[in-house]
């Protein structure tokens, strides 16, 4: 269980810093003394409602509905609240109009609404993220073998500030390890709710910087961080539960999937095409999603499959989670609430549809003979999917996909 900090014991010459994740993927924080912070949580701290068009490169593409007219609220959570080091805390912020109500581009309270859908529905889930980033600047002379033992051992002072910060922040990290790329790492993020889990992300992004630049390095999550280089990814791992049964085991389905597991599954393989433009919408994306990246360009799912953009992980003595899906295609471009909320009202909507999930795919998709799509088919066809989906229409708002 994650131990938050107190706010009664946090001295008052610390800084306290409050972001949210704009709708463009990009963190964008206040912070204030913690002298102020019943102030920051309870009134909330200014913002320009420009702060919902920001581009990824901080240029502002003005709307009619958002330009420089306007102010926000963000508003810290309070119970969230977190220690980075000594007289350093973070936290994650809603967002608000002047009045206190939420403002509907708020992205974690859509998640948070997408929730409670799914809980109204009788369902719960649990959501586990994976965190790939690069060390910059590369060692040319460094020896690097894919997951090797030299690459974490000459990284290890680096690995070990690493698992200090999680412990400060208590942040519970599964793994970490080498990954297959020059200078790349990976560490895996302990299940949660959706909600929990996505605060979790934001957080281990931060406390990941933080221990880069102790080791005197820079952590690049982009999807390519150099020309030439392995690509990173944010995969998310999802759990589906109603009543206390799994439902992605203990089914006559393939490989043990009930009804409503196939059904989600067939949910989030529908609407895949239209959600690219949250879950991986930066040119750096569409690098990476290309066949033989691991990063699920081929619209199919398997067991075990690294290629397939569902892989289903079985329940087995070897995975003390319990059956889940990992959703390969999103990067760390993409917002982690709004991405979630897609994916768990993708899935909600394929159960409640009664959906039937294709043929799982048991070899790498490009060795297939079904002529799976790519997923990625360019920046047009991928906007105008986006534009005419019901379920990021359902789970966003207008508002949210003007922004």
């Amino acid at each position: 269980m994650t131990v938050h900090a107190a706010p009664s014991s946090i001295p008052h010459d610390s800084l306290v810093i409050g972001s949210i994740v704009d709708p463009g993927g990009v963190p964008r924080a206040k912070a204030v003394p913690a002298s102020r912070l019943d102030a920051f949580s309870e009134a909330g701290m200014g913002a320009s409602t420009s702060w919902n068009v920001f581009c990824a490169d901080d240029q502002l593409a003005f709307t009619e509905r958002f330009s420089v007219v306007g102010d926000l609220r963000l508003r810290l959570v309070r119970a969230a609240l977190r220690p980075l080091e000594a007289g350093l805390f973070w936290a994650p912020c809603t967002v608000h109009e002047q009045d206190g109500a939420v403002a509907s581009t708020c992205s974690r309270t859509a998640l948070a609404a997408a929730l409670q859908r799914l809980e109204s529905d009788g369902f719960q889930a649990l959501v586990g993220h994976e965190v790939e980033f690069v060390l910059l600047p590369l060692e040319a002379s460094e020896p690097w073998n894919a997951y090797g033992l030299g690459a974490a051992l000459s990284h290890s002072a680096f690995m070990r500030a690493l698992l200090r910060r999680a412990d400060t922040a208590n942040l519970e990290i599964e793994q970490l390890h080498a990954e297959y790329g020059q200078g790349q790492f990976e560490l895996s993020i302990a299940p949660k709710p959706p909600l929990e889990a996505a605060d979790d992300l934001v957080l281990a992004r931060v406390v990941v910087a933080m221990a880069a630049r102790d080791a005197g390095l820079t952590a690049s999550f982009s999807p390519l961080a150099l020309a030439g280089l392995a690509t990173s990814g944010a995969h998310q791992h999802l759990s589906l539960v109603q009543a206390g049964r799994p439902l992605l085991s203990g089914g006559d389905g393939p490989h043990g999937l009930t009804n409503a597991g196939g059904a989600a599954i067939a949910g989030i393989l529908s609407a895949l095409p239209s959600l690219g433009a949250v879950l991986a919408g930066s040119p750096l994306s569409a690098e990476r999603l290309k066949p033989g990246r691991w990063s699920g360009a081929r619209l199919c799912w398997g067991l075990e499959n690294r290629e397939a953009a569902v892989r289903l992980v079985a329940a087995n003595g070897g995975n003390p989670h319990g059956a889940h899906i990992e959703v390969k295609p999103i990067d760390a471009t993409g917002n982690p609430y709004l991405s979630t909320a897609l994916l768990l009202e993708a899935a909600r909507a394929g159960i409640e549809e009664a959906l039937v999930a294709p043929e799982p795919v048991d070899v790498p998709p490009e060795a297939s003979t079904a002529g799976l799509p790519l997923l990625h088919r360019g920046a047009d066809a991928m906007l105008a999917a986006f534009g005419r989906s019901r379920i990021v229409r359902r789970a966003l708002g207008d508002d949210l996909i003007e922004a």
